[in-house]
């Protein structure tokens, strides 16, 4: 029956070529024919800003939001992955117990903005929600959990997360913590923790697509050895692009492919970050920009676009991102690469700085060859083949 479902998601998806809101008519830009899904939203810290509205159109300019409603409509992005992202705290019972406060506040707050706003977009369970939205018209809204920190030690809470919506989630963040390593860390389990290992068995037997952006590679490793279902990347860049351990080898590519996985293509580290002090001061004022009053949001702003005229955060470009798209293509073949730039997180370009930017790579595919099936694949396919492959 599962391999029945599968099959019909994707000839529904074949059949679903119109993006959310846009001109649908075979004159239409090729772009607004397509479903298109992004696979990491850090757009959530903004949603509790003071004077801050999702509805909105808002711009680079004047304000730090890579993302809202009209921009959406924009550059076609149908919908995606809304993320309950938690900060990296203390392995202690009170850092836990501050953590599954904090996330289930966030998670609160999705639903409320989506619900609020419930005319342009609505909330998705399954691949089948996400194709019956695009065909009536509205914004598709997955949620996802970036660091299972906010879990301790408590694996009964994923079933938590799951009722809430949480339909994709990873296991660990910058840090090390109590379920694997990072990408970025000291490599304390050398891969996963034993209770990392029944955190996989769980997520499988939940249906909660597996994100392994942010593991370890010896983590990596372990949970594609582990999962039963196919795994995605919601927000990597390729190693060969640039040398840098967030980024995934294309050895470990051609392994997700072989998996059945997909990997999401970010926009992050095809540099180095330039995280001076002041760059640094910035974004330590930016995770908690929830907190600020209207005034302080626009001096934040201020100080950031002044920055950027001396201190550019990523010393690379739209050509870079779509050097290392075309050659993630070509390494892990058009089933399994996707898109998840990292929006709202510390991601966008010079050239792609935020979604309206995003005809421009579908464009760019276009002329490399690709057909339009092949990209809308990329663009959303592959996400929902990955959610409709889980075992619930």
């Amino acid at each position: 029956m599962k391999r029945i479902a599968i099959l019909l998601t994707a000839t529904a998806l074949s059949a679903c070529s119109t993006g959310g809101n846009a001109p649908k008519g075979p004159e239409a830009p090729l772009h607004s024919r397509m479903l298109v899904l992004d696979t990491h939203l850090d757009t959530p810290l903004h949603f509790e800003r003071a004077g801050w509205n999702f509805a909105d159109r808002h711009a680079l300019a004047d304000d730090m939001a890579q993302i809202d409603i009209p921009r959406m409509k924009d550059g076609n992005l149908d919908g995606g992955f809304f993320a309950i992202y938690t900060e990296q705290g203390p392995l202690t019972a009170k850092g836990y117990a501050d953590a599954l406060a904090f996330a289930r506040k966030r998670s609160d707050l999705i639903d409320r903005t989506i619900a609020a706003n419930s005319g342009a977009i609505a909330p998705a369970l399954t691949a089948a929600d996400a194709l019956r939205l695009n065909k009536e018209g509205k914004l598709i809204a997955f949620k996802s959990m970036e660091n299972s920190y906010p879990l301790g030690e408590d694996l009964s809470l994923l079933k938590e997360f799951y009722d809430k919506g949480v339909r994709l989630a990873g296991p660990v963040h910058s840090k090390d913590n109590q379920f694997a390593d990072s990408a970025t860390g000291e490599a304390r389990w050398n891969g996963l923790s034993p209770l990392g290992k029944e955190w996989v068995a769980e997520m499988n037997r939940l249906g909660i697509v597996i994100d392994a952006s942010h593991a370890s590679d010896a983590a990596f490793d372990q949970i594609l050895a582990l999962s039963k279902y196919p795994i995605l990347l919601s927000h990597s860049s390729l190693r060969s692009a640039y040398n840098h351990p967030r980024n995934l080898d294309e050895a470990r590519l051609k392994a997700l492919a072989a998996k059945g996985g997909a990997m999401c293509i970010s926009t992050i580290f095809l540099s180095e970050m330039n995280m001076s002090p002041a760059r640094a001061d910035l974004f330590g004022k930016y995770e908690h920009i929830g907190s600020m009053t209207p005034a302080e949001q626009a001096d934040l702003n201020r100080r950031w676009r002044e920055l950027d005229k001396t201190e550019a955060l990523w010393a690379a470009g739209f050509e870079d991102y779509m050097k290392m798209v075309l050659r993630a293509i070509e390494v892990g073949g058009v089933d399994h690469i996707c898109f998840g730039a990292d929006w709202d997180g510390g991601g966008g370009l010079q050239g792609i700085e935020d979604i309206a930017a995003l005809p421009k790579v579908t464009d760019r595919l276009k002329a490399a060859g690709y057909s339009d099936t092949d990209i809308e694949k990329m663009w959303s396919g592959n996400i929902l083949r990955v959610l409709a492959a889980q075992g619930k």
